[in-house]
C-alpha cells in the first residue's frame, strides 16, 4: 500500500464534504451514481482497492474476501454494524476492519424514543386518518391509544445506545428494566434506576414497551424468536432500530394480525429493502425505512471517522475503531 496515496474504493455516495475530503487525502474511486454495488462490483472494488469502504447493505463475505487484491489491507466501513462483514476471514486475510462507533447514537436514541412514543399513541394510524379525508372530527372515545408513563421498559442490549434510550425514557416516567450478555456497571445501573433481568425470558414476560438496541451478531439472530415473543403481554409494544434479524419477523406478524401483541415499530427488516407484505397491511404497526440514524450531521461524523481510521491505519498505527468482535 503506498503510503502518500492509497487506493481507496467507497462503494455508495457520502456526503460531499466527505467525498471532497477523500479526494484530497486519497485516490478515492467513488460511487458517482450511488448505485447499491453488486456482489461482482465489490468483488472488483477488493480486487483493486488498497482501502475498501463499504455500508451495512454491502455483504462483504468470504466470496468477496477471498478474490481480494493482496493490497486490500483495510476495510472501513461506512456504519456501527459489522454483520455485513465476513470478519473471522477478514482476519484470516490479515486485513483490518474498523467502524464508526459512538457518532449516531443520540440519532437512534432520538428514533426510538420518537418511535416509543408515537406507537401507543398511535400517530401513524391518526396521520393516515387525516390524509385519507374520512376524519369526523374530535370524538372522546376516538383514536384511544395509551399513556407511557408509569410503564415498563425492556431494553435489549445495553450499550451506547440501550443507555442513551434509558436516559430519554426515564424523563417521559418510564421505568427501566434491561437485558444485555454482561451487566453494566452499577454507577450505570443506577444513574438510569435500572432493573438487570440475567434471563431474557423473564423479562419478555412482564414489560409494557420492548426496545430492541442489540446488534445482529450469529447469538443474537431470531433472540426474539416465535417462542419467546409468545411470553410478552397481549398490551406489549415493539420498538425495533436495531436490525431486522433479531425478530423472527414471520411470527412477530402473525402475532400482531391476531392482536396477540398491542402494535409495533419497525424501523428494520429482516430481509430488507424487502418487508413483508402482510405487515403493510397493519394498522397497528408503525413502517419507517431504516432511517433511524439518518441525520446530515450524523452522516459527517461517520465520515470523518472513516477518514480518521483510514488515515491513522497507513501512517503506520492501530485504527481508533478497530472491530475486535461483534458484542452484545
Amino acid at each position: 500500500m503506498s503510503s502518500n496515496k492509497p487506493l481507496v474504493v467507497v462503494t455508495r455516495r457520502l456526503p460531499d464534504v466527505i467525498e471532497t475530503r477523500m479526494m484530497e487525502l486519497f485516490n478515492a474511486k467513488l460511487n458517482v451514481d450511488d448505485h447499491p454495488m453488486t456482489q461482482a462490483e465489490l468483488v472488483d472494488a477488493a480486487k483493486q482497492a488498497d482501502v475498501l469502504v463499504p455500508t451495512v447493505t454491502d455483504r462483504i463475505d468470504a466470496g468477496v474476501l477471498s478474490q481480494a487484491s493482496p493490497n486490500l489491507r483495510l476495510i472501513a466501513s461506512f456504519g456501527t454494524g459489522v454483520d455485513n462483514i465476513d470478519l473471522k476471514t477478514a482476519r484470516q486475510r490479515g486485513m483490518t476492519v474498523t467502524n464508526t462507533p459512538g457518532v449516531l447514537t443520540d440519532d437512534t436514541a432520538d428514533m426510538t424514543m420518537a418511535l416509543m412514543l408515537a406507537t401507543p399513541r398511535r400517530l401513524s394510524e391518526g396521520e393516515r386518518l387525516v390524509r385519507s379525508g374520512q376524519w369526523q372530527g374530535w370524538g372522546p372515545t376516538s383514536m384511544l391509544g395509551h399513556r407511557i408513563t408509569g410503564k415498563r421498559l425492556g431494553i435489549i442490549g445495553m450499550g451506547r445506545i440501550g443507555q442513551a434510550v434509558a436516559r430519554r425514557a426515564r424523563g417521559f416516567g418510564l421505568s427501566i428494566h434491561y437485558h444485555n450478555r454482561r451487566r453494566v456497571h452499577p454507577d450505570i445501573e443506577a444513574e438510569l434506576e435500572a432493573t438487570y433481568w440475567e434471563s431474557l425470558d423473564q423479562m419478555l414476560s412482564r414489560m409494557d414497551i420492548i426496545s430492541v438496541n442489540c446488534p445482529h451478531t450469529p447469538a443474537t439472530y431470531h433472540l426474539l424468536s416465535a417462542r419467546r415473543l409468545k411470553l410478552l403481554q397481549p398490551q406489549c409494544y415493539i420498538v425495533n432500530t436495531s436490525r431486522g434479524e433479531v425478530i423472527d419477523e414471520n411470527a412477530l406478524t402473525r402475532m400482531l394480525e391476531s392482536g396477540e401483541v398491542a402494535g409495533a415499530a419497525l424501523d428494520v427488516y429482516e430481509h430488507e429493502p424487502a418487508v413483508n407484505p402482510k405487515l403493510l397491511k397493519l394498522e397497528n404497526v408503525i413502517l419507517l425505512p431504516h432511517m433511524g440514524s439518518s441525520t446530515i450531521e450524523g452522516r459527517i461524523d461517520m465520515g470523518e471517522k472513516v477518514i480518521i481510521n483510514i488515515k491513522t491505519f497507513v501512517d503506520g498505527h492501530t485504527p481508533p475503531d478497530r472491530v475486535l468482535e461483534a458484542m452484545f
